[in-house]
């Protein structure tokens, strides 16, 4: 599933091809996707709309129109978006066409992917809850959300409405950091390892980023290229191999369904959550 680094850059490189541009046509292949209004009304209220600004709330991707109404694209476990693709794709659920002949494809081949086009963006995001990249999100603020909580932090983590766009991989990834078990109740932790769990989000997303996300399954850049992040995975999709630090081998567990990759040795719990 893209999780926010891979929504960052899906984000960042779509803007630099389609801020300004007019939707022209908008051909539906499968209207799965569509939530919430007809295929009829989709492109009615969308043609002719420019797209003044994309941003990011967590997972989503938001298109901001001209006529005040927001697109908003949910890729969930498989969606991709493809400017131009050379190759004939499969899995074509939506094509938007523009005004200079750029073509975005949405494909996805589970067909779990969401497509709304809102006159409030609230009604879609609103819930989500703070942007860990954003300023809002500190040390403190981590601390308050986590405080007295029972569940397990990598539930915790996962949790939209708390934290948004954190998802398996860079929980994985950030707890390992932070050397904490995923199964340990969130409301344990000491303010030293809400510190380090803190740095370990904010630095693990920053170089997802900066890598242009992680290609573990389907996703792909606009472009067609892949992310290179799961190179510098240290537990996340690791199990069986050996940890970095200590050359244990890496297990998996399951918290609330989700796998979860960690340390036996680096990652200790005192208690577990349930």
């Amino acid at each position: 599933m893209p999780e926010l680094p891979e929504v960052e850059t899906i984000r960042r490189e779509l803007s630099a091809k389609l801020l300004g541009r007019r939707f022209c046509d908008v051909e539906i292949h499968d209207e799965k996707p569509l939530r919430g209004i007809s295929p009829r009304d989709f492109r009615r209220r969308l043609i002719g709309q420019r797209i003044g600004s994309i941003s990011r709330s967590g997972k989503y991707l938001l298109f901001h129109l001209s006529s005040g109404e927001t697109l908003i694209i949910h890729l969930r476990m498989t969606g991709v978006l493809l400017l131009n693709p050379a190759d004939q794709e499969r899995f074509i659920r939506i094509v938007f066409k523009f005004d200079d002949d750029t073509q975005l494809v949405f494909t996805d081949v589970r067909r779990f992917g969401a497509v709304y086009l809102v006159k409030n963006k609230s009604d879609v995001v609103g819930a989500l809850g703070v942007e860990p990249l954003s300023e809002e999100f500190t040390p403190e603020t981590l601390a308050r959300l986590l405080a007295k909580r029972r569940a397990p932090i990598k539930a915790v983590l996962l949790d939209q409405t708390v934290i948004a766009g954190i998802g398996n991989m860079y929980a994985d990834e950030s707890l390992f950091s932070a050397r904490i078990h995923p199964l340990t109740p969130a409301g344990k932790l000491n303010p030293d390892q809400i510190k380090a769990l803190h740095r370990a989000i904010q630095r693990i997303l920053l170089r997802a980023i900066g890598k242009g996300g992680a290609s573990v399954s389907t996703y792909r850049r606009p472009g067609g290229e892949i992310g290179t992040a799961h190179f510098d995975f240290k537990v996340a999709h690791c199990g069986g191999k050996k940890c970095p630090r200590c050359r244990a081998e890496i297990q998996r567990v399951k918290v609330r369904n989700r796998s979860s990759y960690y340390c036996p040795r680096c990652q200790l719990v005192a208690s577990v959550a349930t």
